[in-house]
């Protein structure tokens, strides 16, 4: 029996796979069939070295050949009978390599491999791969292949019957659908093209099921074959689908389980570490070519660092990644910071949020074209997992898209109820956010609550917040101009000393190896500032007391002296660490919750619309009106008298008035005349 096309018999191929499985697997298929499994990986660079003819013809005919290694295997002298058994290959030559973009008809049935990223995945279910038939006149057995999406019955039996068959026996496999989309990086501001994968019998099993889960990166070996089309009349399209019938899959995701660090790379890293100041070596290479923000460059370095997520035995989890936001006023840099971040971010994500959606963040469920039904189809914080999202303008996103970060900023995980999906997926990303003030700039007396477009809840969420106020002072004008325009001149002067490959090693090594653990010391330094903090200076007698920092800040401090332990590649978190936390976050409050009029720092300037002097003065008011009424014996008070009450206990009559219009829209008082006031 000749294979098509004039190559080498059958007979042949068997023999030299058989050769080739006893000198370089034959233990590893001993072990393989014991444990049970029915399939085994050969490596094509080695088969190369071993017979260049077969790999020919492998990537020729790779059905055939397949069939081949399979009909090897089954003359081994295996521990345990096998049924059926696969032969899957990897490391294929890069000529191989096609696009998903560039897949055409001359690639049917050739043996090829791509990469991209996994969009979708539908349900594991069984297919019908040959079907047995019985003649009811003369007792024949007919077998017929299913190769098409089509259940095939034999329409004529070779005693001339036709007609209806009987079915006695059907083989069944294990299926299932992926979405391969093409990943960004090769992507030139085109559309991602998409291709449908097929997978079936061990690729489908629970250990490959995590190389294959959307928003992995996962290189595919497999066969291009095409799918009849079935219009809706019932007939058949004269178009095909073109589909990947999978070999082998292998994740090649920036996570930190395939990172792969040359021991010159390591070497590199280890003297980064070794420098007087990590930090700020590290801070001065994250963007060179943008002038000025030294502060904000270093809360990124450790931003990329992260801190240690911690589970704690009751199954509570605390999240190890730290949030910014930077809200600045316009050309101040925050979108070029952020595209320069996308480049050293391990697994980032970028995108803008005008054009970005709650589902198209989150994950949304889509009618699934494949094998019917409804399937999740992951956004960008799912995507991300393990890694970062970057979000621009996020002042222009919805009010309702903004709502589906929440969860996912504090919680990590994402809920979805759709359809007849309820489903927790889970993000373990970090957010890096910019977004410009609400009227444009920023006015710097005014609340920085009020300027920021965002509901308390999202921006209490944030580790760090950094307001980029570009005000103009002629010695920081002139430095930041020769900057930019030294640049424009020379465009070579914004290299770093360290490469971007680098940076990005570095970041991924340490946020994989390193697990500092807390000192004595660090945890005083952190736990007196807190303290001091909190109670260092009250509010106004009788009032409310301005509350300057939270539990969450408190958490926030941790994750930055983790992270700053981190850099310098250390086992423990050091008083050292602890101040370069508390100088950020100071710095940080000081800058947007600083209230102007007693000088404290009240964290309700950023979460609420009003402070926590604003707060005092009404509790204040109110109590002068109960007294005043209890006085007067009556319920209608002039506002003239209750200015004078105020004006004793050092309230000027602007606020009070301020106050009394508050309460009138609140509705805790009204007017019943012009120029009294009663309590409702």
């Amino acid at each position: 029996m000749n294979n098509k096309g004039g190559g080498m018999e059958v007979e042949e191929q068997v023999r030299i796979f058989r050769d080739f499985i006893e000198q370089n697997y034959h233990a590893e298929l001993l072990e393989t069939v014991r444990k049970g499994n029915s399939f085994l990986v050969l490596d094509f660079a080695v088969l190369t070295k071993f017979n260049p003819e077969i790999c020919d013809e492998i990537l020729e005919q790779p059905e055939e050949l397949v069939k081949a290694g399979e009909l090897a295997i089954r003359e081994f002298d295996l521990p345990k009978k096998i049924s059926k058994f696969n032969v899957r290959f990897k490391n294929l030559p890069d000529s191989q390599k096609i696009k998903i973009s560039e897949v055409r008809s001359k690639h049917l049935a050739k043996f090829v491999w791509t990469d991209g990223i996994v969009r979708q995945k539908t349900d594991v279910r069984p297919h019908v791969t040959s079907a047995k038939f019985e003649c009811p006149s003369c007792g024949s057995i007919l077998h017929v292949l299913q190769l098409d999406k089509k259940y095939k019955e034999p329409t004529r039996c070779s005693c001339g019957r036709k007609g209806k068959f009987k079915e006695i026996s059907k083989e069944l496999v294990d299926g299932q659908g992926l979405v391969l989309e093409e990943s960004p990086d090769d992507l030139d501001g085109a559309q991602p093209k998409r291709l449908k994968v097929f997978l079936k019998d061990d690729l489908v099993s629970p250990i490959s099921e995590r190389r294959s889960s959307p928003g992995t990166r996962s290189k595919i070996y497999g066969w291009v074959t095409e799918i009849p089309v079935v219009l809706k009349t019932g007939g058949q399209s004269t178009e095909y689908d073109l589909i990947l019938e999978a070999n082998y899959i292998e994740s090649t995701s920036d996570d930190e389980s395939t990172m792969q660090i040359t021991e010159e790379e390591m070497e590199e890293i280890r003297k980064i570490a070794k420098t007087p100041s990590p930090l700020q070596t590290l801070a001065s290479n994250l963007a060179p070519s943008i002038y000025g923000h030294d502060r904000v460059k270093e809360a990124l370095v450790l931003q990329l660092a992260g801190g240690c997520k911690k589970e704690r035995p009751d199954g509570v989890v605390t999240r190890g990644d730290m949030h910014i936001l930077l809200i600045g006023d316009p050309g101040s840099g925050k979108s070029q910071l952020l595209k320069r971040m996308t480049k050293i971010a391990p697994k980032a994500r970028f995108t803008s949020g005008k054009s970005a959606s709650a589902a198209g963040l989150t994950a949304s469920v889509v009618k699934d074209e494949f094998l019917g039904g409804w399937s999740l189809e992951a956004g960008t914080l799912v995507l991300a997992n393990h890694g970062f999202a970057i979000i621009d303008e996020m002042d222009k996103m919805s009010k309702d898209d903004r709502a589906a970060l929440h969860e996912a900023l504090e919680q990590q995980t994402i809920s979805i109820a759709k359809a007849n999906i309820q489903a927790t997926l889970r993000c373990e990303t970090t957010v890096l956010a910019a977004a410009n003030p609400k009227f444009g700039r920023f006015d710097p007396y005014d609340l920085v609550a009020n300027q920021i477009d965002l509901p308390p809840t999202l921006i209490n969420r944030f580790d760090l917040i950094f307001p980029i106020k570009d005000m103009p002072s002629r010695e920081k004008d002139e430095l930041t101009a020769t900057f930019i325009l030294s640049l424009h001149q020379n465009p070579e002067k914004a290299t770093s000393e360290i490469s971007t490959d680098i940076l990005k090693k570095y970041f991924m090594y340490v946020r994989a190896k390193m697990n500092p653990k807390m000192t004595d010391q660090a945890i005083d330094e952190l736990k007196n500032y807190y303290i001091s903090m909190r109670n260092s200076r009250g509010g106004q007698e009788g009032g409310i007391k301005s509350i300057p920092i939270t539990a969450r800040q408190l958490e926030g401090l941790v994750r930055l002296s983790e992270a700053s332990a981190k850099i310098r590649l250390a086992k423990t978190v050091t008083k050292k660490d602890a101040q370069k936390a508390i100088e950020l976050t100071d710095y940080c409050l000081n800058q947007i919750a600083k209230d102007s009029e007693t000088g404290q720092i009240d964290i309700d300037r950023l979460g609420g619309r009003m402070t926590a002097t604003q707060r005092s003065a009404i509790s204040v008011i109110k109590d002068i009106i109960h007294i005043l009424e209890e006085q007067q014996a009556t319920k209608i008070l002039s506002v003239e008298l209750v200015i004078e009450a105020c004006k004793e206990k050092n309230i000027t009559a602007e606020v009070t008035e301020e106050t009394l219009e508050k309460l009138r829209r609140s509705g805790d008082i009204f007017e019943p005349k012009r120029g009294f006031i009663q309590r409702l």
